[in-house]
C-alpha cells in the first residue's frame, strides 16, 4: 500500500501558474513510476506527464512545455509546475504511483480552477 497527499490546487487567472505536489510514504525505486492526471466530468482521467525513479520524464502533447514534473531528492514527492494556464486546464488533478509490478496507487485529486 502506497499513500498518497496532495496538495497545491486552486484558483488562479488564465496565464498564471500552480505548483501542485504529490507526497508519497515510499520512495521510487527500479521500474516504479509517479504520474499526474486529470479528469473532467464526463471524460476519461488523462495522463499529463510521468516520472520515473531515474528522473527521466514524458509529457502529454497538451502540456509540453508549459507543465513540468520533477522529484525531490529523495523521490518521494513529485512536483508539477503549471505554467500559462488556460482555462481548459480546469479539472481534478490525481497523483498516481505505479510499482515496478504494475499496482496502481491514486491520491485523492485536487481541483485547480482556471478563470479567464
Amino acid at each position: 500500500q502506497v499513500q498518497l497527499v496532495e496538495s497545491g490546487g486552486g484558483l488562479v487567472q488564465a496565464g498564471g501558474s500552480l505548483r501542485l505536489s504529490c507526497a508519497a510514504d515510499r520512495s521510487l525505486f527500479n521500474e516504479d513510476t509517479m504520474a499526474w492526471y486529470r479528469q473532467v466530468p464526463g471524460k476519461q482521467r488523462e495522463l499529463l506527464a510521468r516520472i520515473g525513479s531515474s528522473g527521466s520524464t514524458n509529457y502529454a502533447d497538451s502540456v509540453k512545455g508549459r507543465f513540468t514534473i520533477s522529484s525531490n531528492n529523495a523521490k518521494n514527492t513529485v512536483n508539477l509546475q503549471m505554467n500559462s494556464l488556460k482555462p481548459e486546464d480546469t479539472a481534478v488533478y490525481y497523483c498516481l504511483y505505479r510499482t515496478w509490478d504494475q499496482y496502481d496507487y491514486w491520491g485523492q485529486g485536487t481541483q485547480v480552477t482556471v478563470s479567464s
